[in-house]
């Protein structure tokens, strides 16, 4: 699961990214983190448990700049220990960046044995930080050239948001199994996140989704974005997305989450032919097909 956000030449980015990141606390609840950027430097606030525990007034008051991205944990790779929360931070020879990934890379382990044989050393145990430990041993002039030969040697599921002093880098993988949308906040900025609930908490405009494949490059002070097509894409939404991850007020590749749950009671309505007395939906994901199931035998 988890939820990613980025927010990007907006005032008071860490906190919206706050809000962005409260809207989507569904999607992880084990830890938090933001990355903000300001004057070339970049502060990060992290920590274990819900988004209104780990942040408070003092954490804004490190977080400032116009652009800032955010995380929410649900571990599937890693450990639940203060190390595997996120935004993952590092210097490198091209200054501070900053890091959040929704996914999984089936190829962790060969690319972190590979890392670790020629010297690198991790701090955590998270699938994340081969893609910090690939950029930063590259030798590339530009982060840009480093992230791409990065994602050339992953494999596996990911929506990246890579933060470095003026620029942010949203990217989905070929495959799109995770979802990432963007919009347009009312200030001008733009809002990328894993969800469209947290586009309704703060007064964004859906855009349309970050397409598989695609890295949208965003810098700071500029308006317009630049879209980069990666790699081929080969759609591979996760069902489990409309299932059971999703918040039921999103819009993910186009298809209300609630409308599609329903469709789905009404569909298993039709092929179970149960003699029933009455539908109990189980909470909260449940309550949309247990309505479609009803309405479909009129009970």
């Amino acid at each position: 699961m988890c939820a990613i956000v980025g927010v990007i030449n907006s005032k008071d980015a860490a906190k919206t990214a706050y809000y962005a990141l409260f809207a989507m606390q569904h999607r992880g609840q084990e830890a938090s983190g933001i990355s903000a950027s300001e004057y070339g430097r970049i502060e990060t606030v992290k920590g274990h448990g819900l988004v209104t525990e780990v942040f408070s007034k003092k954490s804004f008051e490190a977080l400032k700049g116009d652009m800032a991205i955010g995380h929410n944990r649900y571990a599937t790779a890693g450990k639940n220990s203060a190390a595997d929360a996120q935004p993952i931070s590092a210097n490198c020879a091209l200054g501070p960046i900053s890091v959040v990934h929704n996914g999984n890379l089936v190829n962790k382990d060969e690319v972190r044995n590979a890392l670790i044989a020629e010297g690198a050393i991790f701090q955590s145990n998270m699938d994340t930080e081969n893609i910090v430990h690939l950029i930063a041993r590259n030798h590339g002039e530009h982060l840009r050239d480093r992230i791409v030969s990065a994602l050339k040697q992953i494999k596996g599921a990911y929506c990246l948001l890579i933060q470095s002093r003026h620029k942010i880098f949203a990217i989905r993988d070929r495959w799109g199994v995770r979802p990432l949308s963007l919009g347009r906040l009312k200030d001008g900025g733009y809002i990328v996140a894993s969800e469209t609930c947290a586009f309704d908490l703060v007064g964004a405009k859906f855009i349309r989704d970050v397409e598989p494949g695609e890295m949208i490059v965003f810098e700071n002070g500029k308006s317009e974005f630049e879209s980069v097509r990666l790699f081929e894409a080969e759609p591979r939404v996760c069902a489990f997305e409309y299932i059971y991850f999703a918040r039921p007020d999103s819009v993910i590749e186009g298809k209300s989450v609630y409308e599609v749950r329903k469709k789905m009671g009404e569909t298993l309505a039709k092929k179970s032919k149960i003699d029933a007395d009455f539908v109990v939906p189980v909470p909260d994901s449940g309550t949309p097909a247990a309505l479609g199931y009803a309405n479909a035998i009129g009970i």
